[in-house]
């Protein structure tokens, strides 16, 4: 029915709508053709009169504002944004990020004395702040109005401030909750320069940065994400700014075919590099810089940096995966707490990343810093991790985060108990074992023949593909494999071509899936076709775009799973 509606739409790509929640025309057009129309009213989130009221009076004084954003790529784009905004209004305004080893995660009583020290009448505090309780009570003991834009989980209760920003607010009735913390410092902007009487279509030169945020910070791509996503790849490949464009430079990433995995593995880890290793003010100076000259050599202070984040993440992601596996080798764990006090406390977030994928539930990685334990914690789809934390607080001193990612400290005594409780806790939230075993969700069942150039045309549309928007995968039966499969990248990627029925050969790449070159070659030798699952995507190599299939499993066909 909805293949029909859609113009003959490709049964399988109308099988993937479906499975995306689309079931009809109308939401079909507005799947396929987001726009900037659909975005929400910004006043329709708690407290934004207030806000924007305050920042409008701001501009209006030219009062001195100080920007306080977090460390991260979420934080510093937000950082970069606001900025922005206030300067290109005349307003005298600051930026203060927290050393992440000197003062934490979050807004703090330093940064607040820093901000009264340069005779600041208003903090913004930017993706981060909805558990500053004590810390906005010290800055209203100051006589500094604070304005808090946040997305993270909100506890019971929040901080008294002029505003307090967050559409996870219990009482916000705004109709999309998922943004980044850019997204709703995207939306304080707007609000204002529509206070001021000011057109707000001008905030859409901001686009490039949130969409940096969005991919990076791997909120759910859809509702307002999508729609930020698309419009900020407009904005990134026809007016990027001059720090975005000096890191794709460095990342090899072409912003006329950016897509969320470049962002995701090329720009962001350069972003996130300073807050890591050094300091994040590094990245704020770039996304404000207005000559290339100095974009330049940001940037490539940023990429000297990044390189050596990438040699300390792998050393410990060896060590770490090394606990994992002694700790996997015991009882059955629900979850994995790994601790080691000399592990580097800006790294650890990646690694525990890189713990889930491995083992396939949520894994805590914890440093030792200032007499206590700190890390991070990510989780896997299906297991809130901010809520099984919460279940555990008596343990631990402070915490914070939302549904895949937290942040936490507790004293180091407490690792041990911590480790029983939350094994603990993620058994009683997982219903179904087969939450904790890896899997691949299929969209549709395809032949090679239905891949061709309006298969591809129609899939295009699909995208920004991200967390809760990903990739459709495909399962094509009895492939024959022709030309000479191979390995690449020293072993650790396959490469090879099939057909089927009188097809033409599609090249097949499988990232880290080398170790399955013997089934490949024994596909070909014995005769014996193959069943693959993958998805499809655009290989430009040297020029010359194609199509390309992403392997993302494969078997002998007639074969068990």
């Amino acid at each position: 029915m909805l293949a029909r509606q859609l113009n003959d739409l490709p049964e399988a790509l109308a099988r993937a709508l479906v499975l995306r929640g689309i079931t009809t025309f109308d939401e079909a057009r507005r799947y396929f053709r987001p726009s900037k129309e659909t975005l929400h009213d910004p006043f329709l989130m708690q407290d934004m009169d207030a806000a924007a009221d305050r920042v409008g009076q701001a501009i209006q004084r030219g009062e001195r504002v100080l920007v306080y954003g977090d460390y991260d790529v979420d934080g510093t784009t937000s950082t970069a944004l606001m900025t922005s905004f206030l300067r290109s209004q005349g307003v005298p305004a600051d930026f203060f990020i927290p050393d992440r080893f000197k003062h934490g995660y979050g807004l703090s009583k330093a940064g607040i004395d820093h901000a009264k020290t340069q005779g600041a009448k208003l903090i913004i505090a930017l993706d981060c702040g909805i558990t500053a309780i004590d810390e906005a009570a010290y800055a209203r003991s100051l006589g500094i109005d604070l304005i808090i834009c946040d997305h993270h989980t909100a506890g019971e209760t929040w901080p008294d401030a002029v505003a307090v920003l967050d559409p996870k607010r219990p009482d916000c009735n705004y109709p999309f909750n998922e943004l980044s913390g850019c997204g709703v410092t995207f939306k304080l902007v707007q609000a204002t320069l529509r206070r001021l009487g000011q057109d707000p279509e001008s905030a859409s030169q901001y686009l490039d940065l949130v969409a940096v945020s969005t991919a990076s910070d791997l909120v759910p791509l859809v509702g307002e994400n999508r729609v930020l996503m698309r419009e900020g790849f407009v904005q990134l490949k026809e007016g990027a700014r001059i720090g975005l464009r000096a890191l794709a430079k460095q990342g090899g990433v072409d912003y006329d075919h950016v897509t969320v995995d470049r962002i995701v593995f090329a720009i962001g880890p350069r972003i996130n590099a300073a807050g890591r290793m050094e300091h994040a003010r590094q990245a704020v100076e770039l996304l404000l810089a207005d000559d290339m000259a100095t974009a330049q050599h940001l940037a490539q202070e940023l990429e000297r940096v990044n390189n050596d984040r990438r040699k300390l993440d792998r050393e410990i992601c060896d060590d770490a995966l090394d606990k994992a596996k002694i700790q996997m080798g015991g009882r059955f764990r629900h979850a994995l707490v790994l601790h080691e006090p000399g592990w580097h406390q800006g790294v650890i977030g990646i690694v525990a990343s890189r713990v889930v994928d491995r083992y396939h539930r949520p894994a805590v990685m914890l440093c030792t810093a200032n007499g206590a334990a700190k890390g991070s914690a990510r989780s896997i789809p299906g297991v809130n991790i901010y809520k099984a934390l919460k279940q555990c607080d008596d343990l631990i001193t402070q915490f914070g985060g939302h549904d895949f990612a937290a942040g936490l400290t507790l004293p180091e005594a407490n690792v041990p108990a911590l480790r029983d409780r939350l094994d603990r806790v993620i058994e009683t939230m997982v219903q179904d074992p087969d939450l904790l075993l890896p899997s691949i969700d299929i969209d549709a069942q395809v032949t090679l023949h239905d891949i061709d150039d309006r298969f591809w045309a129609v899939l295009k549309q699909f995208g920004p593909f991200g967390p809760e928007n990903m990739k459709p995968v495909f399962q094509a039966d009895g492939l024959r494999v022709v030309g000479r499969p191979r390995t690449v990248g020293s072993g650790a990627h396959l490469k090879f071509k099939v057909a089927q029925n009188g097809s033409a050969a599609h090249d097949v790449i499988g990232f880290r899936l080398g170790k399955h070159l013997p089934t490949v070659e024994a596909s070909q030798r014995e005769g014996r076709p193959l069943d693959l699952l993958f998805s499809v995507e655009e290989n430009e190599w040297q020029g010359r775009v194609s199509l390309q299939l992403v392997a993302r499993d494969l078997r002998l066909a007639n074969h068990g799973p």
